[in-house]
């Protein structure tokens, strides 16, 4: 009796997955303008920029720092800032918001634009707490590079939406 439920659960839940549409996320194909790519990007020491670099490379592209001959990715906004979410009643914050924000565009070889600016956010909400201010510094940190791979992926899946 239990072999045959379990047999038919693991035949019924991939059909079931199949059936909705479901498809697991492949690497974005990135437009062959950019198969040798300058990277111009405000803090080009950040985690978000390492992230993007890693991410084309990935995608087949040759990051170069000439610009002779390369597509150019101008990253001019690479901001994250921390504000206050909420205040508690004894005049304390409870909550902060962390807001990341890029903006980016695509040159050609020329300096003919194939994606103009667009920008992109991502925020998350902790709770603090000032019994434990190294959990919340931890999670401050976690938070901030999370978002910066977040975006980074929201990026280079949006220059592989490119259409001539």
């Amino acid at each position: 009796m239990y072999k045959s439920m379990r047999l038919s659960l693991l035949v019924l839940v991939p059909v079931l997955v199949a059936s909705c549409g479901y498809q697991l996320q492949s690497r974005a194909v990135l437009p062959v303008e950019m198969d040798k790519t300058r990277l111009e990007i405000q803090l080009p020491y950040s985690e978000f920029a390492r992230r993007v670099e890693v991410l084309l490379e990935q995608g087949g592209v040759d990051v170069v720092t000439n610009k002779e001959g390369a597509a150019t990715l101008e990253i001019p906004m690479n901001h994250v800032r921390k504000e206050i979410q909420s205040i508690g009643d004894n005049a304390r914050v409870q909550e902060y918001l962390v807001r990341y924000t890029v903006q980016f565009r695509l040159l050609d070889d020329q300096g003919q634009v194939l994606i103009p600016m667009q920008t992109l956010e991502q925020s998350r909400v902790y709770t603090f707490n000032e019994q434990d201010i190294l959990a919340a510094e931890r999670e401050d940190e976690f938070l901030r590079k999370d978002l910066a791979d977040i975006l980074a992926r929201m990026v280079v899946r949006r220059l592989g939406t490119y259409e001539q």
